[in-house]
């Protein structure tokens, strides 16, 4: 075995881009593992789990780009991957001529196209705030895809928007439907009359794909980023999107999505909930539901979704708390069944998420059901996992946390990072459960099963070769109408051997109950 690496100090280039060019790296003649990455901490430990770490690559810094091969040997093919490699990047680099006319300053776009009211900003975090004031001063909304911009430019973005009427959606906001259009990663989901403002992207498309489910669909669906209802920001855009709402003659039911916000800024939102008599479901995941007054308090994402559809007028489908029970006794009928399946020694459980949000909601209900969940998410320090890439008893990862993100595609667009986690989990003798979700819609992997189905083979084989059974579920986020069409990818999944529940809370409580 050899291994080559080139490093290419203080290059930047798009993290798709370069798991592109690490998936052509790999079929060529003689490569047997390559990465394309930059070398944070996180990449550096991928890197050496992978057995693709060399001295060079150690040494370099989080701006330097790495460049690493694995071949059978000593033929030349490591060079030729790495020279294959610089010429896809210029490719990369020099792309984009054509003939038609494109701006080349947002400014000039608004200018262009007088009609456009909104704006999609994705672009390193370092540049994300001047592009996002440019945005706001032609006087277009803003969806801020970006990340790593500072709280007191979000608090400004927001502060100048709210006062000229504009919504300043981010920064870290993956997800939005604006008058039916999708925008980031969304799902295809009906018009319909629940309206949605969300602190969280995943949790956005779990609820409005499990309303399409129900036949309800949404007026829109308004992500405001992750710390827009923590102290340091105050809800500014929480509270623009249910004002906004509650205005829409389209909009029936509010539905209201998040971790707890901070208390002083919980008492707003929910000061503003009372103004309207349109009736609000609010689901702030791990919160106190006695603390929702004047709103209908949701506990997860699942239940969330019921509760609202229940409140549109002329629904007819079933009750929240039937459908809740109903499941809970096939659910523990399950679990009775698997567990006979387990060896004494199978008793953790391992959830590796690209939602951060459905990884909250799994932590959230495995820690009420099972107790002592390590995660890099864990809202208790104490139970914060020493390293990240490295599991522990009961564990639960996100892996869009942006310690595994800097440099690398979302684990939504690339399951690269996760297919390597899970072998890992599946080689530990101790693992009775790995939990996976699966999201799909555009701007997502255009068809995960293809590459998780088997790596799931994969790791059940290798459990069997030791005598074992290792359990494999989860729950696939999305609808029909989705560009990777969920039956198919259900299908699939449950072809390679996994158990698919019907949203991510029923995947969860299935996974306590079988080591509980």
């Amino acid at each position: 075995m050899s291994i080559q690496t080139l490093i290419k100090p203080s290059q930047y280039y798009d993290s798709v881009s370069l798991m592109l060019v690490a998936r052509e790296l790999t079929k060529l003649d003689g490569v047997q593992d390559a990465a394309v990455i930059m070398a944070t901490e996180a990449n550096k430990a991928m890197l050496k789990e992978a057995g693709l770490l060399t001295a060079e690559a150690q040494a370099a810094g989080p701006n330097d780009l790495v460049i690493a091969v694995l071949t059978a040997g000593e033929n030349g093919a490591g060079e030729a991957a790495l020279a294959k490699a610089e010429s896809l990047l210029a490719q990369k680099t020099g792309s984009g001529g054509s003939a038609e006319f494109r701006p080349k300053t947002l400014r000039g776009a608004a200018r262009n196209n007088p009609a456009a009211n909104l704006a999609v900003i994705s672009v390193a975090g370092r540049y994300a705030v001047a592009e996002a004031w440019s945005a706001l001063r032609s006087g277009l909304h803003v969806l801020l895809f970006s990340d790593n911009v500072p709280v007191e430019d979000e608090v400004a973005l927001k502060t100048y928007a709210r006062d000229h009427g504009l919504l300043l959606m981010g920064p870290d906001a993956g997800t939005a439907i604006i008058n039916g259009a999708a925008l980031g990663f969304a799902n295809a989901v009906p018009r319909g009359p629940v309206g949605l403002v969300s602190a969280s992207g995943t949790g956005l498309q779990e609820v409005s794909t499990l309303l399409a489910k129900l036949g309800v669909g949404v007026s829109q669906a308004l992500g405001v980023g992750g710390r827009d209802v923590k102290a340091s920001v105050g809800g500014l855009m929480m509270l623009e999107g249910v004002k906004a709402l509650q205005a829409d003659p389209a909009t029936q039911v509010l539905l209201l999505v998040s971790k707890p916000p901070d208390p002083a800024v919980m008492q707003k939102i929910l000061g503003q909930v009372q103004a309207s008599d349109k009736p609000a479901v609010v689901c702030f995941l791990g919160g106190d539901p006695e603390l929702a007054a004047g709103a209908i308090p949701a506990r997860t994402l699942q239940e969330a979704a019921y509760l609202a559809a229940a409140q549109v007028e002329g629904y007819e489908g079933p009750d929240a708390a039937a459908v809740l029970e109903m499941e809970r006794l096939d659910l523990v009928t399950q679990a009775t069944h698997l567990r006979t399946l387990l060896k004494p020694e199978q008793k953790y459980l391992r959830g590796l998420f690209s939602g951060g949000t459905l990884a909250a909601e799994t932590l959230l209900l495995w820690n009420e059901q099972v107790g002592g969940v390590w995660s890099n998410i864990a809202p208790n320090k104490q139970w914060q996992l020493p390293q990240a890439t490295e599991s522990q008893e009961h564990t639960v990862v996100d892996l869009g946390e942006d310690e595994f993100t800097v440099g690398r595609p979302h684990p939504m667009i690339d399951n690269d990072l996760r297919m390597r986690r899970m072998l890992r989990e599946a080689a530990d003798p101790s693992v009775a459960v790995v939990m996976l979700d699966v999201v799909l819609g555009y701007g997502a992997h255009p068809d995960p099963a293809s590459e998780l189905g088997p790596a799931i083979r994969q790791m059940k084989t290798a459990a069997a070769e030791r005598g074992q059974e290792l359990i494999v579920l989860g729950a696939v986020t999305g609808t029909e109408a989705d560009p990777q069409r969920l039956s198919k990818q259900v299908a699939a999944l449950e072809a390679s051997g996994m158990l698919v529940l019907t949203s991510n809370a029923a995947a969860a409580k299935l996974a306590a109950l079988i080591v509980k």
